[in-house]
C-alpha cells in the first residue's frame, strides 16, 4: 500500500537524505506511530543502530520487529540518563511538547535533532548544550519528487511497508474516531466502498 509512504513515508525518509545519516551512525526516533513505525524500518535497513523512545511499554516489542535494536522508556529518567551524549541523529515524530533538554543532551557532539511531528507550543531550548558540543535543532515538512522516487525503489529493495489498518469509506467517521482515541496502528486507509 504506497499511499502512507507518499505522505508520512517521505516525510521521515527526507531527514536522512538532507541530513546525510550513515549506516554508522546511532540514530533515535522519538514516538512509534504513524510516521516514526516507518521511521525504524527505514533506518534498519539504512543499518544504523536504531533506539526507539517511546512512552508506551506496550509498544516495546512492536518497535524491535519493526526495526529498533534498543528501547529507551520515555518515563524513566535512569533510562534516559544512560543515553546522554550518544546520537548522532534523533527524529522526533511526535505532535506533542516534550521535555526537549533530555533530547538534546541525548545527542552525540555535532549531533541533530530533526523535528517532522507538529509540536502544538514553541520548543524551549537551551542553547548552551547546543554551544558546546556543537548540537543542531532542524525541521522538514516533506521531500522533493526525486526523494520520493528514491524512497520507493528503497521501500522495494528492502521489503518496506507501512503496517496499516483499512476502513470502508462508509465508516470513515468510525476511523476518525479510532485514530483519534490513538487506537491506530500505525496509518488508517480507507477504501472506497460507495
Amino acid at each position: 500500500m504506497a499511499g502512507p509512504l507518499l505522505c508520512g513515508g517521505i516525510t521521515v525518509f527526507n531527514p536522512l537524505v538532507q541530513h546525510n545519516v550513515r549506516p554508522t551512525d546511532h540514530v533515535g526516533v522519538i514516538g512509534i506511530g504513524g510516521l516514526g513505525h516507518m521511521a525504524l524500518q527505514f533506518l534498519n535497513k539504512w543499518g544504523c543502530d536504531v533506539t526507539a523512545f517511546t512512552s508506551s511499554a506496550g509498544k516495546a516489542e512492536e518497535a524491535r520487529r519493526m526495526g529498533a535494536h534498543h528501547v529507551v522508556d520515555t518515563h524513566s529518567a535512569g533510562e534516559l540518563a544512560q543515553v546522554a551524549g550518544s546520537f548522532n541523529f534523533i527524529l522526533s515524530t511526535v505532535a506533542v511538547s516534550l521535555d526537549w533538554s533530555l533530547y538534546i543532551n541525548a545527542l552525540a557532539p555535532k549531533g541533530h535533532l530533526h523535528v517532522v511531528g507538529v509540536v502544538p507550543a514553541p520548543m524551549e531550548i537551551g542553547v548552551f548544550p547546543l554551544l558546546v558540543a556543537q548540537r543542531s535543532v532542524g525541521g522538514s515538512p516533506s521531500g522533493a519528487p526525486g526523494t520520493v522516487a528514491t524512497m520507493l525503489e528503497f521501500c522495494a529493495r528492502h521489503g518496506i511497508r507501512p503496517v496499516t489498518e483499512e476502513f470502508p469509506l462508509s465508516r470513515a467517521n468510525e476511523a476518525l474516531a479510532h485514530l483519534a482515541a490513538g487506537k491506530a496502528r500505525y496509518r488508517v486507509v480507507l477504501k472506497n466502498d460507495l
